[in-house]
């Protein structure tokens, strides 16, 4: 998510506002979703730009306590609620929502939870190593002390895209041996055994890509995201639109590969089908080409927009397509779910 402080009352600048606006295109009486509320950046902004209502989703309860504030503000035009994003179908239901005129998404961690050092996702900070966006379910300290080392370095590989995927997960077995690994510091440590510690000339963390990973895995956000692609795609009205902001490859992935199999671009079903033009009609028009990106200026001023990608559709008319994770190029390995 953007940079951001934990404070609704103040004025947020989400990564790339402009162009997320700009794709979701709010209007006087429509309703909107964001799924990602974090520190009410895209909230405000939408209830700024038109006279709308907004759902604001987060699983962070933290978020939701600090964002009373933006319904005192704006009273009935918005809601907040404590949920995941995958399940908005029956969040939006319970609060009165049939369909909506717009969703955006803006996925992975905010900055506001990597700045609090008792919830344990940053190596910069020592804390309790638990990572749970949610609080709830099994925590990183859970994974590294209990998983075998095999499903440790397949999570570190393709959840991090670590190619030190195995030496770091033999490092966090032979730590775990010694003492349980239950504070961020710790895992650093342990993961230094496997890189050294990090040189001048490096250009990130030797502990990100294995702080990314055991996120991604605690809080399931691969499954999460198709989950949500696919909640989006039934509750937009015709004319809806979909905006997803990504700051990590494999989630954008998801989403091109979501929105090309959406909007015609991929098979999808039976190939002969394809070929005589019986192929189901594409649930998504697409608005624009690939994906946007932060402006240079965006880009100086806060690093983090560097490897943001904005993609997007607009809804048709036609039936959303089958829930099936294999069309848009998940593969999440054998063992790496908790």
């Amino acid at each position: 998510m953007a940079t951001e402080t934990a404070n609704p009352t103040a004025p947020h600048v989400p990564v790339m506002l402009a162009e997320v606006l700009d794709a979701l295109s709010p209007r006087d009486g429509g309703v909107y979703v964001d799924g990602t509320f974090g520190a009410g950046g895209y909230t405000r902004a939408i209830l700024a730009a038109a006279d709308c209502r907004v759902v604001a989703i987060d699983r962070d309860p933290a978020a939701i306590a600090a964002g009373h504030v933006l319904e005192e503000q704006f009273g009935d035009r918005v809601t907040l609620l404590e949920g995941r994003f995958s399940e908005m179908e029956s969040l939006l239901e319970e609060a009165g929502v049939a369909d909506v005129d717009g969703i955006v998404l803006d996925i992975g961690v905010s900055s506001m939870q990597l700045d609090q050092a008792e919830r344990g996702f940053s190596f910069m900070r020592d804390g309790p190593l638990d990572m749970r966006m949610g609080g709830q379910g099994p925590s990183a300290a859970d994974a590294v002390n209990t998983l075998p080392q095999d499903v440790l370095a397949n999570i570190i590989y393709i959840l991090g895209e670590e190619p030190k995927s195995r030496a770091i997960a033999k490092a966090i077995v032979a730590a775990r041996a010694e003492a349980p690994i239950m504070t961020t510091l710790a895992l650093v440590k342990a993961v230094e055994r496997a890189t050294g510690r990090q040189r001048p000339q490096d250009r990130i963390h030797p502990a990100t890509r294995t702080f990314q990973a055991l996120r991604i895995h605690v809080n399931a956000e691969l499954d999460e995201l198709v989950e949500a692609l696919h909640a989006a795609e039934r509750l937009l009205k015709p004319g809806g639109r979909l905006v997803v902001v990504t700051f990590h490859s494999l989630e954008d992935r998801i989403v091109k590969r979501f929105l090309a199999s959406r909007g015609g671009k991929l098979p999808h079903g039976s190939r002969h089908a394809l070929e005589f033009g019986q192929g189901p009609a594409p649930s998504f028009d697409l608005p624009f080409k690939g994906h946007l990106g932060a402006s240079e200026a965006e880009a100086r001023i806060n690093p983090r927009a560097r490897s943001a990608k904005l993609r997007a559709g607009i809804r048709t008319t036609a039936a959303p397509l089958a829930s099936i994770a294999d069309d848009i190029g998940v593969r999440v390995p054998k063992g790496t779910r908790h």
